[in-house]
């Protein structure tokens, strides 16, 4: 992976760059940035360009033995960890990331290395599960990192969702991350700063990846994939800066987990769910009704979908919003989606989003969690219907 293969991030490629040119690179670097914004591949190619041969001031080579070997990321000196859970094959108590390596690779490879946390359980089996970074794998950075590099300036160990570390497993790691051995680079990658233990933050240097720009993601599309600029257009639209999320809505992944049609189902289903929310704030006797409704917005049992769908509706909370304030232009939408937040937005205002966000979160806290779905929708649905209840401006008291 190259800087010129990077969508969009010019200023942190700059950045990144002139670390290596400067001789200043940091031992623990922390990229933190929404899915789809291109940290795993930034930190990819970052690596790559650290212990390039023939590197340029703009970019690697991509032609050393250095570098093809990390594009097919088989370099010795390059190590990966990242969430798992005992599967089928592997159910032993001490599975590491090494025993996944394997379909690691070929899922980097299949979603041209813009990939997303669901996507990954999905690959390995454990969709109904949480993946996790033990105590086992931070013994295995350490008796790894132990060990001279083999071929390259630097030995490389790369975090994926670092959130996903606990308290045990992040402890027997600091002592490395606050005094690393010679030559030894982290590269610690997160889409959530507040799941990360304020240890490892302290001794990771901070860089933040905002979204994609529209245009960017629609460039990607068109020059790298050949696809319509009409077509790239709407794509980007409906990605909101998730490069990850365009490449499946453009099938341009192995994984093929969303689509145009995955996307318009999600928001039928997200609609019908607010109706019927709507109804029983008015009228409880609709309550059968949204029993029927809920077993679409639960969906086949994945709590990562159970996540996306709650985040999904976080989303469109924040859209209507926008639209309710006046910020008609801040909303990419189109056809039914822009009809129903035309009609949802006089609901979703200043005074009660805050009630939204917090309820949301609790419920994918609890989901995080193996809490029964259905009533921890259940209970969701009802807390919606009373929120939906305040009013956009505070009623007068009575005498």
């Amino acid at each position: 992976m190259k800087f010129s293969d990077i969508v969009g991030q010019e200023p942190l490629k700059q950045r990144l760059k002139r670390t290596v040119l400067d001789n200043r690179v940091s031992h623990a670097q922390l990229f933190i940035g929404p899915e789809g914004s291109g940290k795993l591949a930034l930190a990819l190619a970052y690596a790559q360009y650290i212990n390039c041969r023939k590197r340029t001031p703009e970019d690697s080579c991509g032609e050393c033995p250095s570098c093809k070997k990390y594009s097919k990321f088989i370099h010795p000196d390059l190590h990966f960890i990242y969430p798992i859970n005992k599967t089928k094959e592997f159910d032993d108590k001490n599975t590491s990331s090494k025993d996944f390596i394997a379909p690691w690779r070929e899922f980097l490879l299949q979603n041209n290395y813009y990939v997303s946390l669901p996507d990954w359980y999905e690959k390995i089996g454990i969709e109904k599960k949480q993946g996790l970074i033990n105590a086992e794998e931070a013994d295995g950075i350490n008796r790894t990192l132990a060990y001279k590099a083999y071929e390259a300036e630097y030995k490389v160990m790369i975090i994926w969702m670092v959130e996903k570390m606990n308290i045990t497993s992040a402890n027997k790691l600091l002592k490395n991350l606050e005094e690393p051995p010679d030559k030894t680079l982290f590269l610690l990658i997160s889409e959530n700063q507040e799941q990360i233990i304020t240890t490892i933050q302290s001794r990771a240097q901070l860089i933040k990846f905002p979204k994609l720009a529209d245009t960017d993601i629609q460039q990607a599309l068109e020059t790298q994939h050949t696809i319509d600029p009409a077509e790239a257009k709407k794509i980007a639209r409906l990605a909101d800066g998730n490069y990850t999320v365009a490449l499946m809505l453009a099938g341009k992944t192995g994984s093929g987990s969303v689509s145009l049609e995955a996307e318009r189902e999600r928001f039928v289903v997200f609609r019908e769910w607010m109706r019927r929310c709507f109804t029983i704030a008015g009228n409880l006797k609709d309550y059968d009704k949204l029993q029927e409704t809920l077993p679409h917005v639960i969906g086949d049992g994945s709590r990562e979908k159970q996540k996306e769908m709650l985040t999904y509706g976080l989303e469109m909370f924040r859209i209507c919003l926008l639209y309710s304030v006046g910020n008609h232009h801040l909303v990419k939408l189109d056809g039914e989606e822009l009809e129903f937040v035309k009609k949802f937005s006089p609901y979703i205002h200043p005074r009660n989003i805050n009630k939204f966000d917090e309820e949301f979160n609790r419920a994918i806290f609890h989901i995080e969690r193996n809490a029964n779905a259905m009533i921890v929708l259940t209970d969701l649905s009802h807390l919606i219907a009373r929120i939906l209840k305040i009013p956009a401006v505070p009623q007068p008291k009575k005498a």
